[in-house]
């Protein structure tokens, strides 16, 4: 079986991340809220995504929404291996903008697997520029390779309306955003969408891909890491976030992106 690794890796771009991992470890529900593209280059997995289950082979390229639930689980005892790309919404939104020619700035990917040859090698580029030492000798390889990516990317999905959540799971919903740290009693989101309990329950895990439960980790996480990100050390995010305490935090980061938060703190440094 495939020894885990994963590095995440620092970029000479703001709002960027990569990451490359080699694993068999299963990855239950999460999401990010960034956008994210991705190269498996060994080895296969299914997932989930907003789009259904789907499966992706060594050459393909992945895809994933801010917000969009996913998990992945290897196919084989080898594991996977994949290079991944995580930009912010702005990244992008500036991006599609461009290629647009200011005609839209937004974008939503619904093709979760594809396959081409144009792309890969798009991508390539771009994790190569990004990832690059020198980013002043990188910069036009890098933007025009991002430029290129996102024309591609946006070119081969298609607009596809999303289901509409009803209005009392949204209410509930805004309850745990409204504070992710503050600790929220199912009770207290039933009171909010005039819901039963089991009702919001089942409607959120519709409409959301997770409980309530595992939503409100989720926000906590991505809290975590923008406080990780902007310069606090582990245990001030931890207790800034809503989690008991540091190892607390890293449990949950580990088990839904396979590295610890302090990845990031050594590439936000």
């Amino acid at each position: 079986m495939t020894r885990a690794r994963f590095q995440v890796v620092a970029c000479n771009m703001a709002g960027v991340l990569a990451v490359e991992a080699e694993t068999a470890r299963a990855f239950p529900r999460h999401s990010h809220e960034q956008f994210g593209f991705g190269l498996i280059e060994r080895g296969a997995q299914r997932s989930l995504s907003g789009r259904g289950v789907v499966e992706a082979g060594c050459g393909d390229l992945i895809t994933v929404n801010p917000g969009e639930v996913h998990d992945g689980v290897p196919l084989g005892a080898d594991g996977r291996a994949w290079r991944m790309l995580y930009l912010d919404p702005a990244v992008v939104t500036e991006s599609v903008c461009d290629v647009s020619e200011g005609k839209t700035r937004t974008c939503e990917f619904v093709r979760p697997v594809l396959r081409s040859d144009a792309l890969t090698n798009a991508f390539r580029a771009l994790y190569s520029a990004l990832t690059a030492p020198q980013a002043a000798q990188a910069g036009l390889r890098r933007d025009e390779a991002l430029a290129l990516l996102v024309y591609g990317l946006v070119r081969e999905h298609p607009s596809e309306p999303l289901p509409a959540v009803p209005a009392a799971i949204r209410r509930a919903r805004e309850l745990l955003d409204d504070d992710p740290t503050a600790p929220v009693t199912l009770t207290e989101l039933a009171c909010a969408s005039g819901l039963s309990r089991f009702q919001v329950v089942r409607g959120f895990s519709r409409a959301f891909g997770l409980t309530p439960h595992a939503y409100l980790i989720q926000r906590r996480i991505d809290l975590a890491r923008h406080l990780i990100t902007g310069g606090a050390t582990l245990s001030e995010a931890a207790a800034a976030s809503g989690f008991a305490d540091q190892s607390h935090m890293t449990r949950h980061f580990v088990r839904r992106f396979g590295f610890p938060p302090g990845a990031l703190s050594a590439v936000a440094s």
